[in-house]
């Protein structure tokens, strides 16, 4: 038996290897609510068109309530039989409300549909992110102003360096944490623009009006160009480039915090609460929360280099290629929402060993460069004072005493 909805040409019924390799309601699914949402709208359309009777559109809206309360209830089994979730809430419709369920597709294609849908999930998304994303940047920014006064070496090529604030660092964290958020709020101003009324590639004669449903559904305009509504995935590549430098930020972070937390660094105390122990070692407390986002960053840059892919090589418009979109970004939102979920608590939950990090930003030599300065306020050229400080420091060294000892000594035989 054919595929009622495109099978009207074909001869033979879809081979069910083909069937099962070709369908996505396996992981699709999750988009019923957006696939519903959008549906609705497209229906009054087409009533306020007078494609359809009010009532038809009533009662394909009411139609669609139902099977959306049923499959947040679970009551409908997935049929893989059933190509897609576009698919299936159409055929669930047909059967519970008759002949006028048909109507629906009315104007549209599952390419302009499906385009709509995954923007409406990702809408929807992006609040979320955005408040998960805010959330750790005020706990980050709570921090810079709580551990402003508090000192701690400083690092590059991961050798102390110079001494700054534990605020300092977080504040670090907080300008790329903001730049995140910079990111993610220009990316849905971009992406906020209604597929819906391209069709497969070239629009409809029909008297749709593609403004009144971008209106509605609350995007800022459409599409115009029919060609680039159905086949543009670029608001999917931008989101897993966004996300991917987000993860970035947060697996550097998490990398810190790993070495503080061992004990040759000894700047932080894991709470119980947020560590984990080993099953050989009784000794151990393991940082597998920031181990985890540090490692999830690996799934996130996958998904962009997957889309990347898929897209690269694809003619307009519409290609079957594009399905394969979705799973990396369902990954994606989901992988982001747990690392910035669980983050601030973390946070919140770790002991700065504050006196411990001031005695080693004492030590050291990191007051070198400050030495250094010293010598150029009182004239010595840049190079010279730079050469001059270094003896200091390796004579420091041969002494065993601190490059204050040094200077002092100096100054005195000076003076």
């Amino acid at each position: 038996m054919n595929h009622k909805t495109w099978g009207g040409r074909f001869t033979k019924a879809l081979d069910t290897r083909v069937a099962k390799f070709h369908a996505s309601l396996s992981f699709d699914y999750v988009l019923y609510p957006y696939d519903i949402q959008g549906s609705q709208v497209h229906a009054q359309m087409l009533a306020k068109q007078k494609l359809i009777t009010p009532q038809e559109a009533q009662l394909i809206c009411d139609g669609l309530t139902e099977i959306q309360a049923e499959l947040s209830l679970q009551k409908i089994k997935l049929n893989e039989a059933t190509e897609d979730i576009h698919m299936l809430i159409e055929q669930l419709l047909i059967a519970k409300i008759g002949e006028t369920g048909k109507k629906l597709h009315t104007g549209r294609s599952r390419n302009d549909q499906v385009a709509l849908t995954v923007k409406l999930y990702l809408k929807d998304k992006y609040v979320q992110i955005n408040h998960l994303l805010l959330t750790v940047h005020e706990t980050l920014n709570h921090f810079s102003l709580q551990y402003q006064h508090n000192v701690m070496p400083g690092y590059t090529h991961l050798q102390a360096a110079q001494p700054i604030t534990l605020g300092n660092y977080f504040d670090a964290y907080a300008q790329m944490i903001h730049r995140d958020l910079q990111r993610l709020q220009d990316w849905q101003r971009r992406m906020n623009y209604s597929p819906l009324g391209a069709g497969a590639l070239a629009g409809s004669n029909l008297p749709l009006d593609r403004d009144w449903v971008a209106r509605q559904l609350g995007f800022s305009g459409i599409v115009s160009n029919t060609l680039d509504a159905v086949s543009d995935r670029d608001f999917v590549m931008e989101f897993t480039s966004f996300a991917s430098i987000l993860m970035v930020h947060l697996s550097r972070l998490s990398e810190d915090l790993i070495l503080w937390a061992t004990q040759e660094f000894n700047f932080i105390t894991l709470d119980d609460a947020f560590a984990t122990g080993s099953s050989l070692m009784p000794n151990k407390k393991n940082p597998d929360v920031v181990e985890l986002i540090r490692g999830k960053s690996g799934r996130v840059f996958g998904s962009l280099m997957g889309i990347l892919t898929v897209m690269k090589g694809l003619p307009l418009a519409y290609n079957k290629d594009m399905q394969e979109d979705k799973e990396a970004l369902f990954d994606t939102v989901h992988t982001l929402c747990q690392c910035l979920e669980i983050l601030p608590p973390f946070l919140n939950s770790l002991t700065f060993n504050l006196a411990h990090m001031d005695t080693k930003a004492n030590n050291g030599f990191l007051n070198a460069t400050q030495a250094v300065e010293m010598l150029v306020l009182k004239g010595v050229p840049f190079r010279d004072a730079h050469h001059q400080v270094g003896q200091w420091v390796l004579e420091a060294i041969d002494k065993q005493c601190s490059l204050t000892d040094i200077i002092g000594a100096t100054n005195a035989n000076t003076t």
